[in-house]
């Protein structure tokens, strides 16, 4: 029996008679130029590609307005995700897809572009549903039969659609090995020649190709360019390290260490020696609004912004509805994020708050913030900062009163020192606990302005302390508090009341501040009025048969157990 080659036997999956014809014209367009001119971009993120539809996560449905906040802030692109493992209507060969998914998919696409941004368009979460080739007994003929399919779909519905337009492959496809890379290798080429089977002007659009993992390493090792390629393209890769910081696991909340910074530039530098002429795009990143203190997640999307513009990466912020942009709103949750990566090129100095970066530091100082503990007297407070150069020009609170250089604060060096007399119109007997105002810091020169919270605090008081793990095994344990201060979890301890640790013992070998430390989101939560114990984190105790103290600690990281809360689950 005469064996077909790939192309030939993807080919035959096609109907008899086919064509695809365009009204209009398609202007052609280098991949370098459109990589240069989606930068900076945004992903909508936790929408197309939530599971199983649109709406099932964290966001409504997208509406056109909210393009509108991505254009008007300075973005130039949207990066599209789409899940389409819930929308295929019928089975192999011909893994038909809806319709209507795909009509949807198209008018979200001329939403964006229409208001002249940059998109992308891919298939995402598939790749860990069906498209994972690393799976035990995957059926990678299979995978390979519905991978085409799809792309030849994709290809059909949006081949008339403009050079604003790009493909990228597959989001994040795991890869453990040379051979699984080789596989992603393969994805990549079956894509192209979908797409380029779908016609229209498919053949001249610019392409995303990834490399096992779509990470920076295993690109650099495994990725090889397909053979069949003739579409201009580039690579997209995504970055979200170090890991501990970005998800606050063990007990990591500082950033900005030289050392810190040098290996994101390292790892920067090896994706970009290993394809030297190949256009580059940070396809995700994030430091999240939510779980990470300012000043650290500042000096991070500064330090990324200008490691990739050294190697003329281009950057996609990736936001899923919770981080960065409320979409109910309209407003961005921390609005110098949004300023730091639309305004920073190689050249910007961003004047930026310092805090700490020694790991080994047993309190954890920030001067995205002025802390006053309630009952104590007000005192000058000074804030170290990162001038980088530039001057203050001035500093106004959320009233749009400027504050009185000399009299309300001075500068000296690097320091914006606030005076007791000023910080005592902010902090007296009455004062609520809680962010009290918030001051705008503007500098001559850099892309953002940063902020700086008054903060008035107290410790914590939870409306429970204790509870029988077992009795509460099988969901998550969520416990009343009152916040008395920033209503966040800097980190939580977890120790059995016989001193070892829930989790990971190696942490023993961190600093002061991550030593026993349970990992945001896995272990523990917050909401509006209440502290998060997961069931993980419940079923841990359980199964370790010992009472266990889980401490909450919360901003500031202070010594003593002054700004903590403890809370028991016994056995």
């Amino acid at each position: 029996m005469q064996k077909l080659s790939l192309s030939a036997a993807l080919a035959a999956l096609l109907p008899v008679v086919y064509s695809q014809g365009c009204s209009g014209t398609f202007t052609p367009i280098t991949a370098e130029d459109f990589v240069a001119g989606l930068h900076p971009g945004w992903n909508l993120g936790n929408t197309l590609d939530a599971i199983p539809d649109e709406g099932s996560w964290n966001n409504a449905p997208v509406e056109e307005g909210t393009f509108d906040i991505i254009k008007e802030s300075g973005f130039n692109s949207v990066r599209l995700p789409v899940t389409w493992t819930h929308h295929f209507t019928g089975g192999s060969p011909d893994w038909t897809v809806d319709p209507e998914w795909l009509q949807r998919v198209s008018d979200v696409l001329d939403m964006i572009t229409s208001r002249d941004l940059y998109a992308i368009v891919n298939v995402h979460h598939d790749s860990w549903e069906w498209a994972d080739v690393t799976a035990s007994g995957a059926n990678l003929t299979l995978i390979e039969e519905k991978f085409y399919r799809l792309w030849y779909q994709i290809g059909t519905k949006l081949a008339c659609k403009s050079n604003l337009v790009a493909f990228e492959s597959i989001n994040e496809p795991p890869a453990n090995t040379a051979e699984d890379g080789a596989e992603i290798n393969k994805l990549n080429s079956i894509f192209l020649q979908a797409i380029a089977d779908a016609g229209g002007f498919n053949s001249q659009r610019v392409v995303n190709l990834v490399g096992g993992g779509q990470d920076s390493i295993k690109t650099s090792q495994w990725f090889e360019a397909p053979a069949n390629i003739t579409n201009p393209w580039a690579i997209q890769f995504h970055y979200y390290s170090p890991y501990d910081f970005i998800f606050s696991a063990w007990g990591k909340t500082i950033w900005g260490s030289d050392s810190d910074k040098d290996t994101l530039t390292t790892d920067f530098e090896l994706i970009r020696n290993n394809f030297t002429d190949v256009p580059l795009i940070l396809g995700e990143y994030d430091a999240s609004s939510v779980n990470t203190e300012p000043a650290a997640r500042w000096k991070y999307f500064d330090h990324i912004q200008h490691v990739a513009a050294q190697f003329n990466i281009a950057t996609v912020m990736w936001d899923n509805g919770a981080d960065q942009l409320d979409r109910t709103t309209g407003e961005w949750r921390d609005p110098v994020t949004p300023e730091i990566v639309v305004g920073t090129t190689e050249e910007t100095l961003n004047s930026l708050p310092d805090s700490t970066e020694d790991a080994s530091a047993t309190e954890q100082s920030s001067s995205a913030y002025l802390f006053h503990r309630a009952g104590t007297q007000v005192a000058a407070q000074t804030l170290p900062y990162l001038f980088n150069g530039n001057t203050l020009v001035s500093i106004t609170d959320s009233a749009g009163t400027v504050l009185t250089s000399g009299s309300d604060y001075s500068v000296s060096g690097e320091n914006i020192i606030f005076s007791a007399t000023y910080l005592a119109t902010k902090y007296n007997s009455s004062t609520a606990t809680g962010v009290v105002d918030t001051l705008t810091v503007k500098f001559d020169g850099g892309a953002s302005s940063p902020i700086i919270e008054i903060v008035q605090w107290n410790k914590p008081v939870l409306g429970s302390t204790s509870a029988s793990a077992s009795a509460v095994s099988g969901a998550d344990l969520s416990i009343p508090i009152t916040w008395n201060g920033l209503e966040t979890v800097a980190a939580v301890k977890a120790l059995t009341t016989s001193g070892v640790y829930l989790f990971d013992d190696w942490t023993q070998w961190l600093g002061p501040l991550q030593q026993a430390r349970a990992t945001y989101s896995n272990h523990y939560n917050w909401g509006e009025d209440n502290v998060i114990l997961t069931s993980t984190a419940i079923d841990a105790v359980v199964a370790a048969g010992q009472t266990t103290v889980f401490t909450f600690e919360f901003y500031p990281r202070v010594a003593g157990g002054v700004n903590t809360a403890n809370f028991t689950l016994t056995v």
